[in-house]
């Protein structure tokens, strides 16, 4: 069972659905849809109210002139080993200026949420059992220095966001 976590802990009522052939949007949620989809629903005028899945081959920067009316981008990770949602989730905090929540969905493994988070990414649809555990534990794994820049502001506004020590 996939369960969505942000560092406040999990969310018990999601309304975000990724909607496919097969799954459709109740009443009481919202739909996330592919980039295609999106971009032609915004040709039409019919962008506001949905989320967009940005999968590893998409463009993310042909969200550039929407960014202000979409709520949600979800990057997908359809395997530990492919990492192009970083960049995706990098390029939306830092270049595009997008401010609103960024979810990584798919593979998502507990190793690689602090790696996550640093990228600009603020919730996860988790289904694996291991991450979960941990995550309900309160047990998020992370590296005390860092030597990149990040798309997280640093907490201390005297320091630099890749100057963390401690």
């Amino acid at each position: 069972m996939t369960k969505i976590w942000k560092e406040t802990g999990f969310v018990g009522d999601d309304p975000w659905v990724i909607e496919t052939e097969e799954t459709k949007v109740g009443s009481n949620e919202k739909a996330i849809i592919g980039l295609e989809d999106f971009l032609a629903r915004a040709a039409e005028g019919k962008e506001s109210g949905f989320g967009v899945l940005i999968k590893p081959a998409d463009d993310v920067r042909l969200l550039a002139g929407h960014l202000d009316r979409i709520a949600l981008v979800a990057v997908a990770f359809p395997a530990f080993n492919d990492g192009r949602a970083f960049s995706h989730a990098s390029l939306l905090r830092s270049r595009l200026g997008f401010a609103g929540e960024v979810r990584a969905v798919g593979d998502v493994l507990i190793d690689q949420i602090p790696l996550m988070l640093r990228c600009g990414i603020d919730s996860f649809a988790v289904a694996n059992a291991t991450a979960l555990k941990r995550l309900a534990e309160n047990r998020l794994p992370g590296i005390a220095n860092h030597y990149q820049p990040t798309a997280r502001p640093s907490t201390d506004a005297k320091s630099y966001s890749w100057r963390r020590f401690g």
